[in-house]
């Protein structure tokens, strides 16, 4: 720490040794920033306040009917974009400061020095906006504020109505592609529904359908069997109604029937088919069954004869003449008619069976297909229906966007300029020219201490020449070099206070002068 506060001390020292250069160095310096803060050029700014009252009696009534944009948000965002380059050169043609339209490269430093100088600012609780621009010609600066100010109300306007118009036209191109991809799903619904018409039953599926005509089957399958069993016992009835002998009265036994013995004959009979499959003509069951079924025509024979006789005797009693006889017939012919129709049921429903059992092999892959053509279907009318909505809200959004009073823009403060210029303030800017001129003489003296260093004592010395020191030499200053001393040092602290006071007396003169202006 010692070594560090003895080097600063020694650098001050050799920097105090050019002090008379340093101020030379400062008087120079101080002259030349007084005269660049004198001949900076004055600018003058020309503002204008604009409110935009976004609060309309319009969005509460047709809430719900139109979409709310948020208007603070695109009147914000419509700030920050105002300066950019298009409207620069729009404004540069409103207000007519390119005045060498010629030249290239003086346009473009119009553009950059515009596009840089402009301000827009706002409050963010309330929509004022102020609009802001310094120049040196308090003229050109109202008309630059003026324009401005027509382009940020003109744009405001143009952008919702540009808005509206791409949103419609969106709307409505999304509204004919759907109008197409609509059609095309109810042409493929409608020809599923004709490929597969045969599937189609009201609230029914495949699984009901098919156990409905289950239950058909069997019902109908039982009325058959009730039918067949009724139909049986009236055979049976018609058999066993006395006297059973036809009309016929000749010699011949055929056409007579014994109902009790033609039936054992007919047992016997496909018992000895039977018989005859197993064994030989000699067996003894062949040749047993043989004998009985002689023993029962020989019975039937001998009946024939009994009952043709007792006809012969009462012709009256003939069955043609038994009515009960005939209302059995009548009976068993309904009875056959309903067996028919009943048995034509059976094999319909048993068809029918058929048929479902093999469409429900398809069903699932049917259904699914048809579920995705009606999800298809359902999701494009959705959409559709949707977007005609949507279409109707952005036509009344945009009759609301464009209607007066939804957006008010109130020019609060119209474009003025300032009396008295705003830039620069020299007021300022000559103590920090004072304070540059300081630092200046003092660098200066500092660098020429570095470049012609002087040594106050041995040990500096000793370490800059690394050569051993043999003894210091002191110098005892006479009268007249105290005196030269003196001199020299008041006239260093006059010319410094003359470079103060030079500054102090021009800010006042500044002072009294803008006093003077107000």
């Amino acid at each position: 720490m010692e070594d560090i506060l003895r080097q600063v001390l020694v650098a001050l020292r050799a920097t105090w040794k050019y002090r008379r250069l340093g101020m030379i160095a400062a008087w120079l310096i101080g002259a030349i920033a007084a005269g660049v803060i004198l001949r900076i050029p004055d600018k003058y700014e020309a503002s204008a306040r604009v409110f935009v009252d976004t609060q309309s009696i319009l969005k509460p009534l047709m809430s719900g009917l139109t979409v709310q944009p948020n208007v603070e948000q695109q009147v914000m965002m419509l700030s920050r974009t105002l300066i950019s380059r298009p409207n620069v050169e729009k404004l540069i043609a409103m207000a007519e400061l390119d005045k060498n339209p010629g030249n290239k490269n003086s346009h473009e430093d119009l553009i950059d020095r515009l596009m840089k100088s402009l301000l827009v600012t706002n409050t963010n609780r309330d929509n004022l906006y102020t609009i802001s621009y310094r120049d040196t010609d308090p003229e050109n600066a109202r008309k630059v504020v003026q324009a401005l100010t027509s382009i940020f109300v003109e744009s405001s306007l143009g952008d919702k109505q540009q808005d509206s118009t791409s949103a419609r036209k969106f709307i409505e191109d999304q509204i004919r592609s759907y109008e197409k991809k609509l059609e095309e799903a109810e042409n493929r619904l409608k020809e599923f529904k004709l490929r597969n018409v045969d599937m189609q039953t009201e609230g029914k599926d495949s699984i009901d359908r098919l156990s409905e005509i289950v239950a058909n089957l069997n019902k109908s399958k039982l009325e058959l069997r009730e039918a067949e069993n009724s139909r049986d016992a009236l055979r049976r009835q018609i058999l066993g109604e006395e006297p059973v002998l036809l009309p016929d009265s000749s010699g011949s036994d055929s056409g007579l029937s014994l109902p009790e013995i033609d039936g054992r004959i007919e047992v016997q009979k496909r018992n000895l088919d039977n018989l005859l499959q197993k064994y030989t003509d000699n067996h003894p069951d062949v040749v047993g069954t043989r004998r009985l079924i002689k023993e029962l025509e020989e019975q039937k024979r001998q009946e024939v004869i009994a009952r043709r006789k007792f006809a012969q005797a009462n012709p009256g009693a003939a069955v043609s003449n038994n009515p009960v006889y005939q209302q059995l017939k009548v009976s068993l012919a309904e009875s056959e008619a309903n067996v028919a129709s009943l048995r034509a049921r059976v094999s319909e429903y048993e068809s029918r069976y058929k048929r479902v059992a093999n469409q429900m092999k398809n069903a699932p892959q049917l259904e699914a297909e048809f579920v995705q053509l009606n999800r298809d279907y359902e999701i494009h009318k959705k959409n559709y229906e949707q977007l005609v909505s949507r279409r109707e809200s952005a036509e009344i959004t945009g009759n609301l966007e464009s209607a007066p009073g939804v957006t008010n823009f109130r020019l609060v403060d119209p474009p003025r300029v300032s009396p008295k210029p705003v830039s620069p303030n020299r007021l300022a800017l000559l103590p920090l020219g004072l304070l540059f001129a300081l630092a200046g003489g003092f660098f200066v003296a500092f660098i020429a201490s570095q470049l012609r260093p002087v040594f106050f004592d041995g040990k500096s010395l000793r370490d800059a020449t690394g050569l051993p020191l043999l003894g210091v030499i002191s110098l005892v200053p006479s009268d007249t070099l105290l005196q030269q001393e003196r001199a020299s040092l008041r006239r260093f602290m006059l010319a410094g206070a003359g470079l103060v006071t030079a500054y102090i007396a021009g800010l006042s003169l500044l002072t009294i002068l803008s006093h003077r202006a107000a």
